[in-house]
């Protein structure tokens, strides 16, 4: 019986279940087919969002991995290593006392130098063929099939061997020989043989270790011992023990922290932007399902009268987000590769930051990565249409039947405290700590005060509105645009929340690389005051004698001479710039100090502690503060009294100056690499620089590069502009999506109000005041817009200003409003909002006034 009546049940629900079916597709396939501009346009916002964020994501990911191909393919994949913190290497006697250490099984010391062929930079790396087969045998030369050299041809004092890259980057084959300029030296070098087993994207060279200490002025000292572990645990306590100060114990991981810590935040930002795009695309979307939904009110409506339920109504809407977002996000995954390639081919891997030196990438495939962003397009478009799903559902039939408009009552007042929460909230999510040096909160932060600003627009419109709505004197189409707007809010939000998010987000962060660009341009200013610069490439220096030579150069007043070597303070950060240059009256007055030791007893710096002044990342990633004794690996474990904190916008991994004279004290090394000349006044620049150059010995000529202060700031803000040229980038294609949501939003809008139109011109409105309405409501709409994203930006900016740009790269800076940008902004929704009401308002009001209302009869 039981089991009758439940076959009886479902049969008799077998013809609601096709009913309701055969509905949803007379729902979605007419839907398609009298409007696919407004599917194909949702799609493309999709598409465009997954595919900038794929790409991204995918550029990211590649540089990452050529990045750690390079590390491998220049420490030779090592289990442990010992690397000496500064270019100055250290003593080699320390090798026989790590080979000696419980848990290494074998050492194997190397030399690395930077140095150039031609124009073309490589690494160059000195080894002990016996032990380096051992330990790692990927830096092994190999000679070609048939080659007449013998078994000792590596240890030739002139043989040297290039991986395939640096092969095809210098241009040269095997057999031929080269010139390699490191270490201020240029020696003849003949190419016996490549580096099979080297990462095919590393430009290396290799040769004999004793050859490399000799012809290239290192001996006694050695930058690395690769050690081969019987037991790591024991190495690794043992050694820690035994290093010398200038020395640290280094890992393939930490190697690989070294390089993701560099560029991480870059990284994290750039993703975060390119999400931005996909929002925008997802506001789009709600912004065209919102409109379909409404001018099929009354089809939905019918429906729910003849009997299908409120889930089916949902599911029609959810089902064409679904097919929108399917389209969108495929579209995506393919454009997003393309666009991946194009930028690793023409920008390289940081895409212009210069993170990683130039350093040439493929594109690696994520497959993980893929799936993620086709979810999050999907997620977008399902939900963009699931909440205007929920609102048609809701509405009572009887009443929808005749109402195809805003159904909220414009005496009502408009709710403001769920802006406000969220705004609050998203201000307090902001103030808390990084995350691992991330400023996950700070995002947070801004993701909710932007849903707050959007869900804030019918309140802001209404406000706006209100004072004008009272007004009874003014011309008929200005004063119905204003009273339509201020009855329909709901309308104006829904036309807004699109263009508002990307407005916002463009301002905010105009503002901040405008504050950032402006504090750099201020900054260079500042510490750029010389007249003339001189500096060295490839590791050359200028020795005493070629310094006192260029100071008799006539037409200069004074010299300064300085030197900038890289020093590992953490073996998972990259190297901090110690700067050793003179100073002049206790400090050095190129320094844009921004907090200084209160003088006391404690903090006073002495004879044992020399002072030292460090930038502001160096103390915001080592919270070095002023007055604090500080160790540094300079000659043993020196310390240092910290004198203050300048600001430094050229080195994000921090910088230390010491006095020149108290760093040849310590160190014992008198080179230098960079100089600063003033010119006397009435004298030629570019002749002082031709006579200090001609007085350089001629093999150290074409190693050092001579320029003038506006040729460095042009040149720093350049390389500043290419560091946000994708960022300038990704705020239009923000921007530009939602001026097409504007668009589209108008014209449906105007479009579905075809019935109010020939209503109006029964009552005597002509076709050219109509127009008027339609460019007036157009008009406040794109003002309301850009003043609300204005306002919602300029607040986002200051958390991207004083928070997430400190707790990504460690540096503050005043807020600059760019003005014209805003001005600009303003005029240009403005403008492109009454256009697109006219033009949309032509074939609303083309029919004649009785086919309009025809519905009505």
């Amino acid at each position: 019986m039981i089991a009758d009546e439940r076959a009886a049940a479902a049969r008799a629900r077998e013809p609601r279940l096709w009913s309701a079916r055969v509905a949803l597709d007379w729902l979605i396939a007419g839907e398609w087919r009298f409007h696919p501009a407004r599917f194909v346009m949702t799609a493309v916002a999709i598409a465009v969002g997954v595919a900038l964020g794929f790409a991204v994501h995918l550029v990211n990911g590649s540089a990452l991995a050529s990045f750690d191909g390079a590390m491998r393919g220049v420490s030779g994949a090592a289990e442990l290593s010992v690397r000496a913190t500064s270019p100055l290497g250290f003593d080699e006697r320390l090798y026989p006392r790590v080979a000696r250490i419980d848990g290494v099984a074998d050492a194997s010391p190397v030399v690395r130098l930077d140095a150039r062929i031609g124009t073309k930079r490589l690494t160059l790396l000195g080894v002990d063929v016996v032990r380096a087969a051992v330990v790692t045998p990927s830096l092994i030369g190999a000679r070609p099939q048939g080659a007449d050299t013998g078994n000792d041809a590596v240890f030739d004092e002139d043989t040297l061997f290039l991986s395939r890259a640096a092969l095809t980057q210098v241009g040269v084959k095997i057999g031929d020989r080269v010139t390699v300029v490191a270490n201020g030296r240029s020696v003849p070098l003949r190419v016996t043989g490549t580096l099979p087993a080297t990462d095919a994207a590393v430009a290396v060279g290799v040769m004999d270790i004793a050859a490399t200490q000799w012809r290239f002025g290192r001996l006694g000292r050695i930058d690395r011992l690769d050690l081969a572990l019987s037991d790591r645990s024991a190495a690794e306590t043992a050694l820690r023990a035994a290093l010398p100060a200038d020395a640290i114990l280094s890992t393939a991981e930490s190697q690989n922290a070294q390089g993701d810590s560099l560029s991480r935040a870059y990284r994290v930002n750039l993703d975060m932007l390119a999400l931005v795009a996909l929002l925008t695309g997802g506001f789009l979307v709600y912004s065209a399902q919102s409109l379909s939904v409404v001018r099929r009110q009354r089809a939905f409506a019918l429906l729910r009268t003849l009997g299908m339920p409120r889930g089916g109504i949902i599911a029609a809407v959810v089902v064409e987000g679904l097919a929108i977002g399917l389209v969108g996000a495929s579209a995506g995954l393919v454009i997003g590769y393309a666009l991946a390639w194009g930028a690793l081919h023409w920008f390289g891997g940081d895409l212009g930051a210069g993170y990683f030196g130039g350093a040439t990438a493929r594109v690696v495939i994520q497959p993980v990565a893929a799936l993620g962003f086709f979810s999050l397009g999907l997620l977008a478009s399902i939900l963009g249409s699931a909440l205007p799903a929920r609102v048609a559902a809701r509405a009572a039939p009887a009443a929808a039947l005749k109402n195809a408009g805003d159904v909220l009552d414009p005496r009502r007042r408009v709710a403001w405290w769920p802006a406000v929460a969220l705004l609050v909230a998203g201000g307090a999510a902001a103030l808390l700590p990084a995350v691992g040096g991330l400023p996950l909160f700070g995002f947070a932060g801004m993701a909710l005060m932007l849903a707050g600003g959007v869900a804030g627009v019918p309140w802001f419109a209404r406000m706006l509105l209100t004072p004008l709505a009272r007004r009874t004197r003014g011309s008929v189409p200005g004063l119905l645009a204003i009273r339509h707007l201020h009855g329909a809010p709901g309308e104006a939000a829904i036309a807004l929340c699109g263009i508002v998010a990307s407005t916002a987000l463009m301002i905010a962060m105009a503002t901040m690389v405008t504050s950032f660009r402006g504090a750099v341009d201020e900054w260079l200013n500042q510490v750029l005051g010389a007249d003339l610069y001189l500096r060295t490439t490839a590791g050359a220096t200028f020795d005493p004698a070629t310094r006192t030579r260029l100071a008799t150069t006539p037409g200069i007043t004074r010299l300064a001479f300085s030197r900038q070597i890289p020093l590992t303070i953490a073996a998972d950060r990259p190297p901090v710039s110690l700067i050793a240059r003179p100073e002049r009256g206790g400090r050095d007055p190129l320094l844009v100090l921004i907090e200084t030791a209160a003088p006391s007893a404690a903090t006073t710096p002495s004879a044992a502690t020399p002072p030292v002044w460090v930038s502001e990342p160096a103390q915001r990633l080592y919270g070095w503060d002023p007055g604090e004794r500080i160790t540094l690996p300079i000659a043993g474990r020196t310390q240092f009294t910290v004198a203050g904190v300048w600001r430094d916008y050229g080195r994000q991994a921090g910088a230390v100056l010491i006095d020149e004279g108290e760093y040849q004290r310590l160190t014992g090394d008198n080179a230098r690499d960079e100089i600063s000349a003033m010119i006397a006044p009435g004298r030629d620049t570019a002749q002082v620089a031709r006579a200090m150059t001609a007085k350089l010995p001629p093999a150290l000529r074409d190693q050092v590069e001579v320029s003038q202060p506006a040729t460095l700031r042009r040149l720093a803000l350049t390389i500043f502009d290419r560091s946000f040229a994708v960022t300038y980038l990704l705020e239009a294609v923000a921007i530009l999506v939602g001026l097409a949501g504007v668009a589209a939003t108008m014209s449906a809008q105007t479009i579905a109000r075809e019935r109010e139109f020939g209503m109006l011109r029964h009552l005597g409105l002509t076709r050219r005041q109509l127009t008027t309405m339609l460019a007036t409501e157009g008009a406040i709409v794109g003002l309301t817009g850009a003043l609300a994203g204005i306002g919602l930006g300029l607040l986002l900016s200051q958390i991207l200003i004083h928070v997430i740009n400190p707790q990504s790269f460690n540096w503050t800076m005043t807020t600059r409003v760019p003005v014209g940008t805003l001005i600009g902004v303003a005029a240009a929704l403005t403008g492109a909002a009454a256009a697109t009401a006219v033009l949309a308002g032509r074939r609303a009001t083309a029919k004649s006034a009785v086919q309009s209302v025809r519905e009505d009869w």
